[in-house]
């Protein structure tokens, strides 16, 4: 094993970490954060030695690193915020308030 390998196995290490640390910060158990970083950092480090079909692995390795990333309760809360009373074709997460009336009322 070279000195490239090892700091490539280095580097995806230090990759790994990020989404690690996300689970850890979403309370995530120590067995899981551990068989997280050790799987997705196998899965990269042979997806990023070996050439040819062990390639496929990267659609697989791109969603497992990018999923706790992805909130799907808060995103689903979002959406209903935003798409629940009225549609608001900007998108704004608060509705305008009222205009208000400042016309002098008649004396008649």
């Amino acid at each position: 094993m070279g000195p490239q390998t090892i700091a490539l196995a280095l580097l995806i290490a230090l990759i790994v970490l990020i989404p690690t640390r996300r689970l850890s910060l979403a309370g995530a158990s120590r067995r899981t954060l551990t068989v997280y970083f050790v799987s997705l950092w196998l899965l990269a480090l042979i997806a990023a030695t070996f050439s040819g079909p062990v390639r496929l692995l990267l659609p697989i390795l791109l969603v497992v690193y990018l999923a706790p990333f992805v909130t799907l309760g808060q995103g689903f809360e979002r959406l209903r915020g935003r798409f629940g009373g009225r549609f608001d074709p900007w998108l704004r997460r608060e509705p305008e308030p009222p205009v208000k009336d400042v016309t002098p009322p008649d004396d008649g």
